[in-house]
């Protein structure tokens, strides 16, 4: 039986996909829904400088990264993160950045098939919404967990 190429290209998606989550599955720390000590473990993963800003009740955590990408974790006063974005020439590493919200985010990735796997990420749940889009270059997005938010917080924060 004669295999045409598409197949073959398609296998090799595939497989690269899957050793790119296993790669990834292999990192370790998070930073959403966790405390201030991971936004330190993120920079220095990151090899990132930081600065911090207080706004209202919660505090922004600005990362920029060598390459000139930035990460800006969101703090309530008690060092808990709940709201990531990400800008800049390459993906930084989600898992790092998401926790165990990561495996969600794969998981909705996954079941849409490997025919969207070049398409922007959304997950809209009660208890987590990303959204995640870009191309080598320019990628950009974000994650919040709206039950953790401060009352004093806006969505348009997340797009400063």
């Amino acid at each position: 039986m004669l295999v045409r190429p598409r197949y073959r290209c398609r296998g090799a998606v595939l497989l690269q996909f899957t050793t790119l989550v296993l790669v990834a599955a292999s990192a370790g720390e998070a930073s959403l829904g966790e405390a201030y000590e991971s936004v330190q473990r993120d920079r220095a993963h990151l090899s990132a400088r930081m600065e911090s800003n207080s706004v209202g009740t919660h505090v922004v955590h600005a990362l920029t990264t060598p390459n000139g990408g930035s990460v800006r974790e969101f703090a309530r006063s008690d060092g808990t993160v709940f709201a990531v974005t990400w800008r800049g020439p390459a993906r930084p590493d989600l898992r790092q950045l998401l926790g165990s919200s990561f495996d969600r985010v794969q998981t909705v990735s996954a079941a849409r098939g490997p025919r969207h796997m070049r398409m922007p990420v959304a997950v809209h749940d009660p208890d987590l919404v990303v959204r995640s889009a870009g191309h080598p270059g320019a990628f950009f997005g974000a994650a919040y967990l709206p039950q953790l938010a401060p009352a004093d917080f806006t969505l348009d924060e997340l797009q400063q």
